[in-house]
């Protein structure tokens, strides 16, 4: 079982101070590598801004035994709102935190942090470990093909990344629909990706002023981690470490998968207790599209609209979260006893339940480890930053799962018609492709779990960084 994380004897206490970047992907992707640190025998020091200690004391999944949350001042814009400003938000991440950060390694009681583990888009953080001799590990919780586009973003074609000046000139066209990262890259990317899937990020200026520095960074850590698992980028796994000074472990799916037995064993198997497994509860095996687009990012009201009249014409039973627009939704949808409309739910317990059988996903990488954990096949929506890349893994090289981005109209709408359409085959146990794309989302879910189980590729990357820890102790 996937609980394997913990087995191995504690014959190392050491101390970890883990840094997330200050939003809700990348804490929950630190929260999960923290928990498995801590099943090892680590204490881990979990160091967030005074808003985020209040946001993870009042969520339901409390922190493990063995990671103890800490605390620096708000110095940087509320996670309310920020999405606002995007550019402002990460600028202030990158010069506000750092100087509050060391302050509390300062009052720190315990033993020294054997090391820090930093999400890769606080780089910071390694000249502080640097400055002060303890080893950094990096923590990237995006594919690590992403982070190979952009660590070799210097190879790819001067149209795609230069300014005006590079772009091409008059009466000279470029044919970008159909160019892939492999041309440019090699063996270090997978042939899947289209530079298509990275020019709206690459043209977002101000986002590429903190990636760049983010995936440099890495050069001097001592390590760099992903929450991916080695079976799913095998290629550019291997080619990055060949190229890459210091080790790389994929350590993934990193997902709260420890939490599971936590539940499983509390309930004694009865989730009755809560509304929405009651409802799932009384529904039949693999019938329920599961339907979430993610915390921060979301669609506009024009196609929430769409997607909530596509769900409806579709008749598929479903579950979805959405925090801010459900009463525009509950109205759309109308009086149905297939739906629930919920602002959250324990997201992998939902996908691991037996009458879940798709996901309408907008491809962020956590929710993408958790559908493969879960063995759940997608609905492909990416919205925003790594996700149209994720889109792209999900559909074209693990095959796990449905596109709906190419149904866009030239407005950059996905209709009703659509949408149900799509649903409707995802949700089929009939059509080929759709058993095709069910059997293959299976068989990742199985290699998932022995990646995470005792002598697995992850188990195994864990065990190396607890040893690491416990030589640096």
């Amino acid at each position: 079982m996937a609980a394997a994380a913990g087995d191995e004897p504690r014959g190392c206490c050491c101390h970890i101070v883990a840094v997330p970047f200050p939003g809700r992907g990348h804490v929950n992707a630190m929260m999960n590598l923290s928990r498995l640190l801590a099943a090892r025998g680590a204490a881990v020091s979990f160091v967030v801004t005074e808003e985020w200690l209040g946001l993870l004391r009042s969520s339901s999944s409390t922190p493990a035994d063995g990671v103890r949350l800490r605390a620096i001042p708000n110095v940087i814009p509320s996670e309310h709102g920020r999405a606002a400003d995007h550019s402002g938000f990460l600028d202030a991440v990158a010069t506000e935190m750092e100087a509050p950060f060391e302050r509390l390694l300062d009052g720190l009681e315990g033993a020294p942090p054997a090391a820090l583990v930093a999400d890769a888009y606080v780089p910071w953080v390694v000249g502080v470990g640097n400055r002060r001799g303890v080893p950094v590990w990096q923590l990237f919780p995006m594919a690590a093909t992403f982070f190979s586009a952009y660590y070799h973003f210097d190879r790819l074609p001067a149209w795609l990344t230069g300014d005006g000046e590079h772009a091409p000139g008059s009466g000279e066209t470029v044919d970008k629909s159909d160019q892939r990262l492999g041309h440019y890259i090699s063996s270090q990317a997978s042939n899947t990706i289209r530079l298509s899937d990275l020019e709206p990020l690459i043209h977002n200026k101000r986002a590429v002023k903190h990636i760049l520095p983010a995936i440099s960074s890495v050069r001097n850590a001592q390590c760099l981690l992903f929450t991916t698992m080695y079976e799913l980028e095998v290629s550019v796994i291997d080619s990055l470490q060949s190229v890459l000074s210091c080790p790389v472990y994929p350590i993934g799916p990193c997902v709260p998968y420890i939490t599971l037995e936590d539940h499983w064993a509390m309930t004694n198997g009865d989730t009755s207790q809560v509304d929405y497994f009651k409802w799932l509860d009384s529904q039949p095996v693999n019938s329920v599209l599961y339907v979430s687009l993610g915390s921060f990012v979301s669609v506009s009201a024009s196609q929430l609209d769409e997607i909530a009249l596509g769900l409806a014409a579709s008749e598929v039973r479903f579950l979805w979260i959405i925090r801010e627009q459900s009463p525009r939704v509950r109205e759309l949808i109308g009086d149905t006893d297939k739906g629930m409309i919920l602002p959250w739910c324990e997201q992998l317990k939902v996908l691991c339940h037996s009458s879940v059988g798709g996901f309408l996903t907008h491809c962020g990488m956590n929710s993408t480890l958790e559908a493969i954990f879960a063995g759940v096949p997608m609905l492909a929506l990416p919205l925003f930053f790594d996700q149209p890349l994720d889109g792209r893994l999900i559909v074209e090289e693990w095959k796990i799962g449905l596109n709906l981005w190419d149904c866009a109209s030239k407005d950059g709408l996905i209709g009703r018609e659509d949408i149900a359409r799509a649903a409707k085959r995802l949700m089929s146990s009939d059509e080929p492709e759709t058993k095709a794309v069910r059997r293959r989302a299976l068989e990742w879910k199985e290699a998932s779990r022995r990646a995470v189980d005792k002598g697995g590729s992850s188990y195994r990357n864990l065990s190396a960084l607890m040893k690491m820890a416990c030589a640096s102790a």
